[in-house]
């Protein structure tokens, strides 16, 4: 009994020294990540900045639109000028996270299913979790739309009438966390269907991203309940900057309103790791079906 109790101090003991083992090493790989990163852009200057100046064009685009509606009529519904400024930095600095951590097809995870390129992933000497933490890591080449957020943030905080506090940063940070969290467990939620139909399903998680990308600069207040209620929870757009501005910005005073996000983050993630399971286990037994027998792509 007594040496049963000292293996399980031990193990008790060593899963804190795991965690803090993966951090280093996650800090490490992204360390790593970035450099190729500055290697990809040293290698030809001139074509980085073009890249990532259209990178910042496209960005200002997707936003100029709501922009000129909020300074024609002086606002939108009751948004005033400034909040809708706010919830536009807010949209672009999530984006620009996802498109930061999680590039070369990690968000679009279903072209890895569909392609057959998880088996790349698989077959490294870590957890398949580091890896999708990590190997999307491209802070140069993918920073431009989070560089535009992150100066539309700053911009509409010095104008919010709200008082900026440590609170506001915190609760600030978990929601652009959470909504960064919804995004990406959407995308992994379609993408699991490349599990069971490889050719067909291989951009579906392109098209659910970019479906959230063009609706998520836009206020959903006036809405029928019905249609809001699917706009948060089946394809949840108001998670990605609508619901957590309102309550940032003190639209929705319900002492709840700032933990919306986080929540229904929470439970859209726990159903996609359920479902992206599932999935692993299908592709455990069939594998890839998108190579012939020879080990070509068909």
């Amino acid at each position: 009994m007594a040496d049963n109790l000292a293996d399980t101090t031990i193990i008790e003991s060593a899963a804190p020294a795991r965690r803090t083992g993966m951090l280093w090493r996650i800090l490490r790989l992204w360390r790593m990540y970035a450099a190729l990163d500055l290697a990809f852009i040293a290698a030809d200057l001139k074509l980085a900045c073009i890249y990532v100046f259209s990178d910042a064009i496209t960005s200002i685009a997707l936003v100029t639109g709501m922009l000129l509606l909020a300074e024609r009529f002086a606002g939108i519904g009751p948004w005033s000028q400034i909040q809708i400024i706010f919830m536009l930095g807010y949209a672009t600095t999530v984006s620009g996270l996802l498109n930061t951590f999680f590039g070369y097809n990690v968000l679009m995870i279903s072209r890895r299913i569909g392609r057959g390129q998880l088996d790349h992933t698989l077959i490294q000497p870590q957890p398949m979790l580091v890896s999708l933490l990590t190997e999307g890591f491209v802070p140069f080449s993918g920073s431009a739309n989070l560089l535009c957020g992150i100066g539309l943030l700053i911009w509409a905080m010095a104008g919010l009438a709200l008082p900026i506090t440590t609170g506001w940063i915190v609760l600030l940070l978990i929601n652009i966390f959470a909504s960064v969290a919804s995004v990406l467990a959407f995308s992994f939620l379609w993408g699991s269907l490349a599990f069971w139909a490889p050719r067909a399903a291989e951009e579906i998680s392109s098209s659910a991203t970019q479906l959230l990308d063009q609706l998520k600069s836009f206020p959903l207040d006036g809405l029928s309940p019905v249609l809001l209620g699917g706009l948060m929870t089946v394809v949840p757009v108001g998670m990605v900057a609508w619901s957590p501005c309102r309550a940032l910005l003190g639209i929705d005073a319900a002492p709840y309103a700032g933990w919306i996000t986080p929540f229904v983050a929470l439970l859209l993630s726990l159903f996609t790791i359920l479902i992206f399971r599932k999935g692993m286990h299908n592709y455990e037994r069939t594998g890839s079906q998108r190579y012939s027998n020879l080990g070509h792509r068909g």
